[in-house]
């Protein structure tokens, strides 16, 4: 029987996935007054269609919709469906993406009445991850979290899938039947785990070496795409990844800095969170977040610029709770000031009424502020 195996990138598809996006506004899940509803809604849908051109899909259409609840068959209702269906055999679409978390039931059922493959948000994010991921710990911790995901849902109608080409989402451990073995599954997912608890050990191992220098550790923490990595090259004159896309990084990175006579950090790149980042995700990714809970200082770096930038804050501030993160000392970094108006380009630092600094405004771009952050960094580090 044919072993699971990691999502290998697919170079197969000469043209890029004709993709279906849905969105439904949920009672539940927003609040307010219209106008805020609608504007949060519609930044939801904005990084779905970014999420679904990072992993090589194009977004053909943009479906959406209001229920007071998920259907809890089809998720959308059948009249929804029906618009659903009728609209993948017009436009010819590859593959509908749901900006939502869908049960194994409801994606069996969707892919049945839409004749098409179904995606929801967690196997989105599953995918571009799958992408992403360079080094062996990270293949290790993505494939942990695709075969987490795929063992609620190996009992899938790919009946009008007979002749597979590969795609968004199907690269990886078992779509065929043979490979969707839950014995198989089981045994391979121990087997990651065990790999992972030696890579944990071989973390902390690292991470001793650091601790017995008595230098600290700085964490960049931040959503996705507000340009951690590009303040990482700027600080450090390293050449980490560095792309205008969500999940440009998935791999740690940790290097020294000098920043005076006085005091040299440790500084560690780390993944971007995004809004619901999955929860398999963060538990896969265990190893490699808990960098951040053990950092002395976070640099939570934030794209200024973006409309939804305060959302962005809670957000993170939401994934470093869960991680045990959340009671580390913060150093908000107020990137992209370059994007604001004139008038607000103000780089510089921002303290609290004790003088402790609490937030830096600057421009990797343009480099305003850098010198500020250093500063910033330098007290924080010398600070008992």
């Amino acid at each position: 029987m044919a072993t699971a195996t990691a999502f290998p990138v697919d170079k197969s598809l000469e043209h890029p996935e004709r993709v279906l996006l849905v969105g439904v506004m949920l009672s539940a899940d927003y609040h307010g007054a219209a106008e805020t509803r609608q504007r949060l809604f519609q930044a939801a849908l904005n990084e779905a269609a970014e999420l679904v051109a990072a992993s090589g899909g194009e977004v053909v259409d943009v479906l959406s919709s209001s229920r007071d609840r998920a259907h809890s068959a089809l998720f959308v209702g059948t009249g929804k469906a029906e618009e659903l269906a009728a609209a993948v055999a017009a436009q010819q679409i590859d593959l509908v993406v749901f900006n939502h978390e869908l049960t194994p039931t409801q994606e069996r059922n969707l892919e049945r009445a839409l004749q098409c493959r179904v995606l929801d948000r967690v196997g989105l994010i599953l995918a571009i991850f799958a992408q992403r991921a360079q080094s062996q710990e990270g293949k290790l911790q993505v494939e942990l979290a695709q075969l987490t995901h795929l063992s609620g849902r190996l009992v899938r109608g790919y009946g009008h899938l007979q002749s597979q080409r590969g795609g968004i989402g199907l690269k990886g451990p078992g779509e065929t039947q043979l490979e969707t073995d839950r014995r198989l599954i089981g045994h391979k997912i121990s087997a990651l785990q065990k790999q992972l608890q030696q890579v944990k050990k071989q973390r902390a191992t690292r991470r001793k070496s650091r601790m017995n220098s008595s230098l600290k550790t700085f964490a960049l923490v931040g959503y996705t795409n507000t340009g951690k990595s590009s303040l990482f090259n700027r600080l450090t004159k390293a050449e980490v990844l560095a792309k205008d896309q969500l999940f440009a990084t998935l791999d740690t990175t940790a290097r020294r800095l000098y920043l005076s006579d006085a005091a040299s950090v440790f500084i560690t790149d780390t993944v971007g969170f995004v809004r619901d980042l999955p929860h398999k995700l963060v538990a896969a990714f265990a190893a490699t977040l808990e960098e951040t809970a053990l950092a002395d200082v976070l640099l939570h770096v934030v794209d200024v610029s973006h409309p939804e930038f305060e959302r962005q804050i809670d957000d993170v501030n939401t994934v470093l709770a869960e991680i045990k993160a959340a009671e580390v000392p913060q150093l908000l970094v107020y990137n992209k000031i370059d994007k604001l108006a004139q008038n607000q380009q103000r780089p510089g630092i921002l303290r609290a009424a004790d003088g402790t600094p609490v937030a830096v405004r600057i421009s990797v771009a343009s480099g305003a502020g850098l010198a500020d952050l250093r500063s910033a960094m330098i007290e924080l580090a010398l600070a008992k």
